[in-house]
């Protein structure tokens, strides 16, 4: 194939509908009938990255190897592909304007009138072809956040508009996502909204060559036909997409749906093999008809929002199909936990997983799960701030050292087991200036991680600023808890774990974000066999 072909998904009526997992499930089917597929999100907001959102606005920030601070979007993309994303899957707005901007500085537009058109609409172009003209994919699918018809979305629809103009017939097409509400007192399904969403699409000088329509009932071939006809899509092209008991069997339903062949006709590209999915199919299986239940408890400070923690949810997942158990995981927040009813909290639990999070709200609630969970056996995983917690945690109740803590948390603790890091002393912007993406770790023989990965060097993707102070190393190693993974580079411990306990290790870094469906992550499903183990006693 020559020329790379793409796809654009728009959303309309109202957000959340999922276009991220309409367009990972679009480029897995893609994927499985043997074209090279990735994906792209343009999110509509002035922030240049997500990094430096709070998760309740946001959701969780995933980070890619490469460093970048990106849309939680990007995860789904990479669990159902497994196909590793970077910088130039996710760009916002203020990512946009800053460079549109730093080109004027620099002179480059010759003294012309920077304006929206073209100078922000080339820039969008320009991105959006970027993984395009790489040569490593054959189709290339960008999802739009956003609501068509919101005025921050706007540059972007116009942005679409023209690339599926200069690209030519058959080398770009518009999914557009929308609702089809059911309306109780009337007992039907409404077409109006969608018919008013494709409207505003075409004032914008685009036609949906796609309809794929969100429903919780069943759409009838009458108003297929009826979306069709007013819609001005062919009546194959109205896709139904109803609501699922997991993201992973929406694949599956769109299979059904026929929009991968759909989509290829459009393109004019042939259909190849039917899809590959023995592999994806025999993880729903696993997943619907699970051997064991256990309850984790995930002890964190956004708990109210699923999307805080999404990527550990996920990997739960991933790591529960592997271990043919059913993963629930029961949310604590960490603010309410103390020492007194920790032991209440955790009663019905299986192990703990101590999530990551920045700021001292909720902190001594963190240590007195880890506190306990360690001295009770209960298998225990710490991520990032939660392995940061439990060397606190060790430092004061097993070494002694009563006022332990990181700096983050005080500033003039007399023992800074974890202090900011040395690189991060003399940063002041808080964008994209932590230590971020892909880093090596090698790992000590005859440790419990060394078990879990099977090799001695690893690499894996950080977010922090703070690290384990190497000044207080050997008395906590000497004390027992062992430090099994160092960063070969800067000495930074990444790794710590405590020998007589049935699962105990705390990880810098954050596991979570390389889970997928192929390969669900070594911490996640030893950690989960942990706990089966733990439930059978």
């Amino acid at each position: 194939m020559n020329q790379t072909k793409y796809i654009f998904v728009t959303g309309g009526v109202t957000s959340s509908l999922g276009k991220g997992i309409i367009a990972a499930s679009l480029a897995k089917l893609l994927q499985a009938r043997g074209y090279r597929t990735t994906i792209q999100k343009f999110d509509p907001y002035l922030n240049v990255d997500p990094g430096t959102l709070n998760p309740y606005e946001h959701g969780e920030c995933y980070v890619t190897d490469d460093g970048a601070e990106t849309d939680l979007d990007l995860g789904h993309y990479e669990r159902f592909l497994d196909v590793p994303t970077s910088q130039a899957n996710n760009v916002t707005t203020g990512r946009i304007y800053l460079s549109v901007i730093e080109k004027e500085r620099r002179g480059e537009f010759l003294g012309k009138t920077v304006q929206v058109v073209p100078h922000i609409t080339n820039e969008i172009k320009d991105r959006m072809q970027l993984l395009g003209q790489s040569g490593d994919y054959d189709i290339v699918i960008t999802e739009i956040g956003g609501t068509v018809g919101d005025i921050e979305s706007l540059p972007y629809i116009e942005s679409v508009r023209q690339l599926v103009w200069d690209l030519g017939e058959n080398n770009a097409i518009v999914i557009h996502l929308t609702l089809v509400p059911y309306l109780a007192a009337a007992g039907e399904l409404k077409t109006k909204p969608t018919q008013h969403s494709v409207k505003a699409l075409m004032e914008s000088g685009i036609k949906a060559d796609i309809l794929v329509c969100r429903t919780e009932h069943e759409i009838s071939n009458d108003i297929r036909a009826k979306l069709a006809l007013f819609c001005n899509v062919k009546r194959e092209a109205v896709i139904q997409s109803i609501d699922a008991s997991t993201i992973y069997e929406v694949p599956n339903l769109m299979l059904e749906e026929g929009l991968d062949v759909v989509a290829l006709r459009k393109l004019d590209l042939p259909k190849k093999a039917a899809p590959d999915l023995k592999h994806w199919n025999t993880f729903l299986k696993r997943i619907k008809s699970p051997k064991h239940t256990v309850n984790i408890g995930l002890v964190g400070k956004y708990v109210e929002m699923q999307d805080c923690y999404k990527s550990i949810l996920e990997a739960f997942i991933h790591a529960g199909a592997a271990n043919e158990t059913k993963v629930n995981v029961i949310s604590i927040h960490s603010e309410y936990i103390d020492e007194i009813n920790v032991a209440e909290k955790f009663k019905d639990l299986d192990a703990v997983l101590v999530a990551p999070g920045f700021g001292e709200r909720g902190i001594e609630g963190k240590i007195a799960a880890v506190r306990y969970v360690r001295e009770n056996k209960i298998p225990f995983f710490g991520i990032c701030l939660g392995m940061q917690m439990s060397v606190i945690e060790y430092s004061r109740n097993v070494l002694g050292l009563t006022e332990a803590n990181s700096t983050e948390m005080n500033p003039e603790t007399k023992n800074p087991v974890v202090n900011l890091m040395e690189s991060q002393k003399t940063v002041t912007d808080k964008g994209g200036t932590m230590r971020l993406g892909a880093w090596k770790c090698e790992i000590k023989p005859d440790t419990l991680a060394y078990k879990i990965y099977g090799q001695t060097t690893i690499s894996e993707r950080h977010r922090h600023r703070y690290e384990y102070n190497n000044e207080y190393l050997d008395a906590l190693q000497n004390a027992g808890l062992k430090a099994s993974g160092i960063n070969p580079d800067t000495g930074l411990v990444e790794i710590v774990e405590v020998e007589d306990h049935p699962f105990f290790i705390g990880v810098q870094y954050h596991p979570e974000y390389k889970s997928t469906v192929v390969n669900p992550h070594p911490l996640f499903v030893n950690f989960v066999a942990a706990a089966v183990k733990t439930r059978k006693k």
